[in-house]
C-alpha cells in the first residue's frame, strides 16, 4: 500500500499571496517547498483512489480511467474544487465517496456531470475496494467532514484532515489496532488559546500520541507553521515528521 501526499497546504497554500514572512519568500525562490490544496493518492493491489480533489487541475494530472474514484472528506472548496472541472468530462464515471453533505459545494448535486455522488459513507462504515478496506470516521470540523482508516497488504493508515483534535469515538476505533502511520491536520504552531477547525501543533501531537500510531506526519500545513519550524523543527518528537507535496509514504 502507497499513500502520496498529493498536497499538503491549508486553504491559502504557501506561499500565501501578499504575505512576505520568511515561509512564503523560500517557497517562492524553491518550488519544492510550496503546499498545494491538501489532498491525497492511495494505492493498493490494483486500486488507485484519489483522496480529496482541491487540486485544481486534476484532468490534468489523471488521465481518463488512471483512478478508480474518489473519497472525499468534505465539501470546502479548497477539497472539493477540482470537481467543478472534473465533472464535464465524457465517457465515464467516476464513484466520489465522501459525507452526507446536504449542501455539497456550489451545484454539483445539480450538475454532477460523470461525478456520481449516490453513495455517501455513513459514519463507521467500512467498505472493500479490492484489497483495499477504507473506514469512514467522523472529525471535527465546521462542515461535516470524514477521515479514512485505509486497510491493506498488512498496512494501517488514517488520513485525518480537517479536524480540531479527534472525537472520542474516532480515537476509540484508533485504538482497536496498531496504527501504522497517522497523517493529520496541523495547520499552525502551537496557540497560546485552544485553536478552532484545526489542529495547533499541541493539538496534533497530542492526538498522535493518543492515538498510538508509530508514526505521525503533519498535512494540511499553514505558513505560520512553516515559519516557526525554520527555527523549532528540531522540537518535533522523533516518530513526526512534517509532510510535503509528492512526499510517499
Amino acid at each position: 500500500m502507497r499513500l502520496t501526499l498529493l498536497g499538503t497546504g491549508d486553504a491559502r497554500q504557501v506561499p500565501v499571496y501578499g504575505c512576505e514572512c520568511p515561509a512564503c519568500g523560500l517557497a517562492r525562490s524553491d518550488e519544492s517547498l510550496r503546499r498545494r490544496p491538501c489532498s491525497a493518492l492511495i494505492e493498493c493491489g490494483d486500486q488507485r483512489w484519489l483522496i480529496d480533489s482541491g487540486l485544481p487541475d486534476l484532468t490534468e494530472r489523471f488521465p481518463p480511467r488512471s483512478f478508480n474514484g474518489i473519497f472525499q472528506t468534505h465539501y470546502h472548496a479548497d477539497h472539493a474544487q477540482g470537481l467543478l472541472h472534473l465533472r464535464w468530462g465524457q465517457g465515464l464515471v467516476i464513484p466520489v465517496h465522501g459525507p452526507a453533505d446536504p449542501e455539497g459545494l456550489s451545484d454539483l448535486y445539480k450538475h454532477p456531470g460523470i461525478l456520481d455522488f449516490s453513495r455517501p459513507f455513513a459514519e463507521f462504515e467500512t467498505r472493500q475496494f479490492g484489497e483495499l478496506s477504507v473506514t469512514a470516521l467522523p472529525l471535527q470540523h465546521s462542515k461535516l467532514t470524514l477521515g479514512y482508516l485505509l486497510e491493506g497488504e498488512g498496512r494501517r493508515i488514517a488520513y485525518l484532515t480537517d479536524t480540531v483534535g479527534l472525537p472520542p469515538a474516532t480515537l476509540a476505533w484508533l485504538q482497536r489496532e496498531p496504527l501504522d502511520v497517522l497523517v493529520l491536520d496541523c495547520s499552525m504552531p502551537p496557540q497560546p488559546q485552544a485553536p478552532r477547525n484545526h489542529n495547533d501543533l499541541t493539538l496534533a501531537l497530542q492526538s498522535i500520541e493518543e492515538t498510538g500510531a508509530q508514526r505521525g506526519v503533519l498535512t494540511h500545513v499553514g505558513h505560520t507553521l512553516d515559519a516557526w519550524l525554520l527555527e523549532h523543527r528540531c522540537e518535533l518528537p522523533r516518530h513526526v515528521t512534517v509532510g510535503w507535496d509528492g512526499r510517499i509514504i
